[in-house]
């Protein structure tokens, strides 16, 4: 396990400082590209101006696509998985900082639904306009916009105990598959019974509820990192009867149909 320096102690072409203790970090990363679990002094509010990516912590996956940031706590160990080009803009802030912040509850990880003024004051922070007093009412609204924008959609909790973890993990590989408990229980060495308990008090949802909400995540991911993909077409790949069945599955995971979540409506 890395702790990564801190992003700023010289300042190449993509760093520099938006205010005492907030720094600025912009880079581009291909598809395909894993930056391994690490940490850092900071805690971090990343954000992909386009492409998708997933973080994942010890509590779980977020998937974060173009209109979601996560928030990672200073010294969290996470990883980033570049599911599709992305241009990341992330802000680090010093705990100093924070202990100053309008916010409080800064000290866990969660992804937010990025608002359009929320999206414009992180892409403003990244533009070429150097006024200290605007910098620094941007980030102070970035944060003031963390206060409403909690979102949990495209969150997988990951549980711990390894015959429930290695569960998962069948599950997540083929998210499509009807996966059957006793199946799945019969494959990790444990019975149906003491897998479901495992999964409700590890995950704090059912087995059947995770399982839809992983199916879900495969929907959104493909759904953020292929344009051409019909919502018909998404709901037979992932095992669906119907798409009215699908958008059902879909609203209740997300809060919205999938249609409307891509956008195309």
């Amino acid at each position: 396990m890395s702790i990564v320096e801190p992003p700023i102690r010289t300042l190449p072409d993509d760093r520099r400082s938006a205010d005492d203790g907030v720094h600025l970090v912009a880079r581009l990363y291909k598809k395909g590209t894993r930056l391994d679990p690490h940490m850092h002094r900071e805690a971090q509010l990343v954000y992909a101006a386009s492409g998708t990516m997933q973080v994942t912590t010890p509590k779980g996956r977020w998937l974060v696509p173009p209109d979601r940031a996560v928030w990672v706590p200073a010294r969290l160990e996470h990883a980033i998985d570049v599911l599709a080009d992305i241009e990341m803009r992330s802000m680090y802030f010093n705990l100093s900082w924070l202990e100053r912040a309008p916010r409080k509850r800064l000290d866990r990880e969660f992804v937010v639904r990025v608002s359009p003024l929320l999206q414009q004051a992180i892409l403003a922070l990244f533009d070429d306009r150097s006024d200290h007093e605007r910098t620094r009412l941007l980030v102070k609204l970035t944060i003031l916009e963390l206060r409403r924008a909690d979102d949990s959609a495209t969150f997988i909790p990951l549980p711990q105990e390894p015959r429930c973890r290695r569960a998962a993990e069948l599950v997540l590989a083929d998210p499509a598959n009807a996966h059957e408990i006793d199946a799945l229980a019969d494959k990790v060495g444990t019975s149906a019974r003491t897998l479901s308990r495992l999964f409700s008090s590890q995950t704090k949802v059912s087995f059947k509820s995770w399982c839809q909400r992983a199916r879900i995540a495969a929907a959104i991911e493909r759904l953020s990192t292929d344009n051409n993909v019909s919502i018909k077409q998404l709901a037979a790949e992932l095992g669906y009867a119907s798409m009215p069945a699908f958008s059902h599955a879909f609203r209740q995971v997300t809060g919205k149909t999938p249609t409307a979540f891509a956008g195309k409506e």
